[in-house]
């Protein structure tokens, strides 16, 4: 049986195994219940000991962030500040620079404008100015002109009387001409009519047409050309008289007899292409006509400055037109004068005009430039506004984040956490 020493008097005593395990669970249950109690007098020091830790590093750290939220909104305000005053002072300045520069191009913008005002009412006088007076000095050509061509056809009418005089004569005419043909059909065997025409001509090139050009016309691009081409320029180069010749002559042993008439519509043709002023047909077709024996046929009527000759006249022809186009000489060049006067003015109002167009473009694109730099102002300052916006929002946010700070304590950081809750509340008890 077990032994138990009595730990005051010292006595030794048995007891069985029941006693013995009553004994033992007493004594363990005491000190379990002493164990448990100091214990729990511990883990309530401990949690004291904790709480007061953890309350101390919760005000710490509350406190530090705080000072923290403080410093960097005072540091937020002080930056918003600097940068919405420097942005203000750039602001302030641009648009000083701005309204400068936009005085400045209005300024330079009116000058250019009366400038050009200026201009062209100074050109619209001046050209007006010249159109009277040149409308003047056309008037008097014109006049002048009329005068001449009235001079050439009585001169013309002269002449014609005098020829007409001198070969009123039809059988003397008749005579003349047959004795002429009769010449020369035995001094010009073998010859042409227009080689005929070409030496009369060359026997007085030296001494009565020294000027002139006459040459066979050898163009015949557009299908036709005539025989002989005469033009004559003054020393100055300008062409006063132009003939185009076309020679016609038969055998008298031809079966099929042609008329003058059948070659006029040709003539003219080759006239006007090759840009000559008269045309003469040298004929001795129908030589039994009494209208074309008598001397110069103009047949202006039909074709104008056309005339039918006989050989015989054709030197006297020539003469008569050269000289009655000599009388014009000094109304062509004044004609050429004035083309070339208005040649200057046409290049003067081209020149008007093409400034006009180049000053418009350059005002256009100063105006383009001009918008196109107000626009990137308001875009400028659009962007400022939305950058002022952004920190203000931003100040806003912080200012809210400062007031979450504010209300922060020890209720809500344990709301939804029962632990913390009960330790709080432990150790408010």
């Amino acid at each position: 049986m077990p032994e138990i020493k009595c730990p005051k008097c010292g006595e030794v005593f048995t007891v069985d195994e029941s006693g013995y395990a009553a004994i033992i669970n007493q004594v363990r249950n005491d000190e379990f219940h002493k164990e448990l109690h100091e214990r729990e007098v511990q883990l309530k020091k401990e949690k004291e000991s904790e709480l007061s830790l953890i309350q101390t590093r919760a005000q710490m750290e509350q406190e530090k962030s705080t000072q923290a939220l403080k410093q960097e909104i005072e540091r937020l305000k002080a930056e918003i500040m600097t940068v919405t005053k420097d942005k203000d002072i750039e602001k302030e300045r641009s648009l000083s620079t701005l309204n400068q520069e936009i005085e400045r191009l209005k300024a330079q913008v009116q000058s250019n404008e009366q400038a050009k005002t200026l201009a062209v009412a100074s050109a619209v006088s001046e050209k007006k100015d010249e159109l009277v007076e040149k409308d003047k000095q056309i008037l008097l050509l014109e006049n002048q002109l009329k005068e001449a061509e009235k001079d050439r056809l009585l001169q013309e009418q002269n002449l014609k009387d005098k020829y007409a005089f001198q070969l009123k004569e039809k059988d003397d005419l008749i005579a003349y001409y047959k004795d002429l043909k009769t010449k020369m059909s035995t001094k010009m065997v073998g010859e042409t009519l227009e080689q005929h025409c070409e030496i009369e001509f060359n026997r007085l090139r030296a001494t009565a047409f020294q000027n002139a050009y006459f040459e066979k016309d050898n163009d015949a691009r557009s299908g036709s050309k005539g025989d002989y081409i005469y033009r004559e320029n003054t020393p100055d180069g300008i062409n006063f008289i132009s003939i185009m010749f076309e020679m016609k002559n038969e055998m008298d042993t031809t079966a099929t007899k042609h008329k003058n008439e059948d070659f006029l519509k040709e003539l003219d043709k080759d006239r006007n292409e090759k840009n000559c002023e008269y045309a003469v047909l040298v004929s001795m077709l129908e030589a039994d006509s009494e209208l074309y024996n008598t001397g110069i046929v103009d047949v202006s009527h039909k074709y104008p400055k056309m005339y039918v000759i006989r050989p015989q006249f054709f030197i006297p022809m020539i003469t008569l037109l050269r000289n009655a186009a000599a009388n014009t000489i000094q109304y062509q060049r004044k004609l050429v004068e004035y083309h070339n006067q208005n040649i200057d003015v046409t290049n003067f109002e081209n020149k008007l005009l093409d400034f006009q167009e180049k000053f418009g473009n350059n005002v256009r694109l100063a105006k383009e430039k001009f918008d196109k730099a107000i626009e990137e102002i308001d875009k400028t300052i659009d962007h400022l506004q939305k950058t002022k916006e952004a920190l203000q929002s931003s100040e806003k946010n912080l200012r809210l984040a400062n007031d979450k700070a504010q209300d922060l304590n020890v209720k809500r950081l344990t709301r939804n956490n029962p632990t913390m809750a009960q330790k709080f509340a432990e150790l408010k008890k």
